[in-house]
């Protein structure tokens, strides 16, 4: 029987996934790989961090929806933070590359960046004519 949960995310683009994990200093490996779980049980994701206890966590996208939705074995999660503020955390370092991404395609530099004391990011951007 799988003990794997699917936490839903608006996460969509997976190469801004990717540098998310990396900004935050996530150890991931690129997929399609195998998410260890309960007693050898294994899903595949397209990326893949892997947990010092043997029970990783991944990234799949869901072919339905779209989104990349986290795949894990919860009750041996070893993350610093609780499974929503892992995902809080990542959600928002992806919407930060989300948005260089899309300012980029359409012709724009980033002006100014600045982190709020409540850990919110400013960004000013800036196009030539």
């Amino acid at each position: 029987m799988s003990h794997f949960s699917q936490i839903r995310t608006k996460i969509r683009n997976l190469s801004s996934l990717q540098s998310a994990l990396t900004d935050l200093g996530i150890d991931w490996k690129s997929g399609p790989s195998p998410v260890r779980g309960y007693q050898g049980a294994a899903e595949t994701a397209e990326v893949v961090i892997e947990q010092p206890n043997g029970f990783d966590i991944g990234f799949r996208l869901n072919p339905e929806t779209k989104d990349y939705e986290l795949v894990a074995d919860l009750q041996y999660w070893q993350q610093p933070l609780s499974v929503d503020g892992f995902v809080n955390q990542i959600t928002q370092r992806y919407a930060f590359h989300t948005v260089l991404e899309a300012t980029k395609h359409e012709g724009f530099q980033v002006a100014e960046q600045k982190t709020t004391d409540d850990g919110a990011i400013r960004l000013v951007v800036q196009r030539w004519a």
